[in-house]
């Protein structure tokens, strides 16, 4: 297991737990970091081993700031790795699936991370926004754009406009979070998540995963004709044949990814 300065990387099963670790500057994220996790999630996808990921936030304050500020005023500079914020805003070939869990605030970049990832469980203490235009800077690892996706535009217009940040609760209502906890039982929830999603062929999730991102845009006839290689792969795959056989033997499925 390689080992970082900025973020701690586990792996314990087929879940790998992607800890960010800055909570002096509220895990915000700078270059170096950036960098690190860039390589933490060519390992995850790369890893047959590793097939559901856990990102969150060391301590009890903060997922994310964002941008490290801080880092920038004395850099003069901005610069993201090609695969977007946290190494993974810009990534679109990671058919895995990602599970936030936000222990509190998500902000900016912070936000951005958990708009990237397909399932949000977050503590009750936790809060969403998009404040980069309060400093003079727009959410451009893609906050502009999925936001708008993921709730009714005058919803995100309202938000991204003002930089106001929701809580928790609220977030939920609006369909950003799948689930609120209390502190304690986050990572248990995040986990229970990720213990669902193994039950299921990773080869079946990473495929529903694949053709749902990729059909959001398209008109749906087009969207399923696109899905025809991605399904062709999957019905010939050793898990479609141990799926159905296993239900016929009244037994758990031995899923082999592949």
């Amino acid at each position: 297991m390689p080992s970082f300065e900025f973020v701690r990387y586990e792996k314990e099963g087929h879940v790998a737990t992607v800890t960010l670790q800055r909570p002096e500057v509220m895990n915000a994220l700078h270059p170096p970091a950036n960098e690190e996790l860039v390589r933490v999630w060519h390992d995850f996808a790369a890893d047959p081993d590793a097939w559901v990921a856990i990102l969150t936030g060391a301590g009890g304050k903060a997922f994310s700031a964002g941008n490290d500020l801080k880092w920038t005023a004395s850099h003069a500079t901005v610069s993201l790795p090609k695969t977007g914020f946290g190494g993974l805003t810009s990534r679109t070939d990671l058919t895995k699936p990602l599970i936030a869990a936000v222990n509190g605030f998500a902000l900016g970049g912070g936000f951005e991370l958990a708009l990237a990832c397909d399932i949000v469980v977050a503590a009750e203490h936790a809060s969403f926004g998009l404040p980069e235009p309060r400093v003079g800077l727009v959410a451009a690892a893609g906050g502009i754009h999925r936001l708008p996706r993921h709730v009714p535009l005058k919803i995100a217009m309202g938000m991204m406009l003002t930089g106001r940040p929701i809580p928790a609760p609220e977030a939920a209502r609006l369909g950003l979070v799948n689930e609120v906890t209390t502190a304690a039982d986050l990572l248990p929830a995040a986990k229970r998540w990720a213990a669902a999603i193994l039950e299921c062929s990773p080869i079946s999730v990473r495929t529903t995963k694949q053709c749902a991102l990729e059909g959001l845009d398209r008109p749906l006839p087009e969207a399923m004709r696109a899905d025809v290689p991605a399904l062709r792969r999957l019905f010939t795959s050793d898990d479609a044949k141990e799926g159905p056989r296993a239900f016929a033997e009244k037994r758990k499925p031995a899923w082999k990814g592949r």
